[in-house]
């Protein structure tokens, strides 16, 4: 049988420190030049004029409902818009190096499709959003390493998931899945935390 104490650990230790929110070390890495801070603002869209250069683009808790400016910022490699009222993502095809996206707590019943094709793509929080399911392409999407649809309202997991062999955290928190999924996740990915 296999000894599943360790994923147990991980998840209990991500589940207390929050894996999607990045340790200070990890933001302060970038340059404070290319730190956007614009959290708590107010705010009913992505302002336009940001720096070009950003890496790193925090507007948590606003209540933008267009992040169309978003798309400007192409050396973007993190970028948060959790607690917002977003619905849809404008095409971001053109930020090739965002690994990571914060998007809990908004309004997006699906998976924003324009996800497919960001390649340097590892994190994706979509935690807290009324979505009802994972569409086949997000699991085919290799190199994925933290994905949250904790409180979402998912159900079930698409039939191959071996595509993210690579995950290190998946958390699906409060979703109900029956006992048999849940098993079916643990032997499809038995070195990924999983996080129920």
């Amino acid at each position: 049988m296999r000894n599943l104490a360790l994923p147990a650990i991980l998840a209990a230790a991500f589940a207390v420190a929050g894996c999607f929110n990045e340790p200070e070390p990890a933001y302060k890495t970038v340059p404070a030049e290319n730190r956007i801070w614009k959290s708590d603002q107010s705010l009913k869209e992505v302002p336009a004029g940001l720096n070009v250069n950003a890496d790193y683009l925090n507007l948590d808790r606003n209540q933008i409902t267009n992040a169309a400016n978003v798309a400007a910022l192409t050396k973007l490699k993190w970028l948060r818009l959790n607690s917002n009222q977003l619905n849809a993502l404008p095409d971001l095809k053109a930020l090739t190096l965002l690994r990571r996206i914060y998007l809990k707590n908004n309004r997006f019943a699906t998976v924003p499709e324009t996800l497919k094709d960001l390649p340097a793509l590892t994190d994706i929080d979509l935690s807290a959003n009324p979505i009802t399911e994972i569409p086949e392409w997000l699991a085919k999407k290799q190199g994925l390493e933290n994905l949250s649809f904790s409180r979402t309202m998912i159900k079930k997991l698409p039939s191959d998931i071996s595509a993210w062999k690579s995950l290190k955290i998946l958390q699906l928190g409060d979703l109900g899945l029956s006992k048999e999924e849940m098993k079916r996740i643990r032997e499809a990915l038995p070195k990924t935390a999983v996080v129920y």
